[in-house]
């Protein structure tokens, strides 16, 4: 479990790595539960493949239809996001952050994406697949929560060597 502290992130070595591995799954297809780079993923799907690229996979989510969040009135998707990133305020959110979405007020959050810069995300939508679009008035007003991913391990962990 990561430490619950509300960080001020921003963009250094990290974010960059983080952001060029989301943007390496864009025209992955949309395959409701999957996670793997150009086969398939739905929008938790891709969160969990760009985690694996640095860290170890820490659970399997159980079994989800497309409208879970409509029959459960549960914060699901944050609550198990809060056990394995780092929650940010919604107004520190940066480069390389993981956005949930909640559609309609008094709702759970349902979507996710990832930051990329000041105007655009990365998600996978059904019927579209994982694509870059712009983070318009639209999405800005429906983002419910804003988490950092965790500190990369360091190379003797992963083989990557930071500079």
């Amino acid at each position: 479990m990561v430490d619950e502290t509300v960080l001020d992130v921003t963009l250094d070595a990290s974010a960059s790595m983080i952001i060029s591995e989301a943007l390496s799954w864009i025209g992955t297809p949309y395959r409701h539960q999957a996670s793997c780079k150009h086969a398939g993923c739905d929008c938790l799907g891709l969160i969990r493949g760009v985690y694996a690229a640095f860290w170890p996979e820490p659970e399997q989510p159980s079994a989800y239809n497309p409208n879970w969040a409509e029959a459960n009135s549960e914060e699901t998707l944050a609550n198990a996001a809060k056990k394995y990133l780092l929650p940010v305020a919604l107004d520190a959110r940066a480069p390389s952050n993981i956005l949930l979405f909640r559609y309609k007020r008094g709702f759970p959050a349902k979507h996710a994406g990832i930051q990329i810069d000041e105007t655009h995300f990365l998600h996978a939508q059904d019927g579209a697949g994982v694509q870059l679009v712009s983070l318009s008035a639209w999405w800005m007003r429906h983002i419910s929560h804003v988490f950092a991913f965790p500190p990369l391990p360091t190379a003797s962990h992963t083989g990557i060597e930071m500079k």
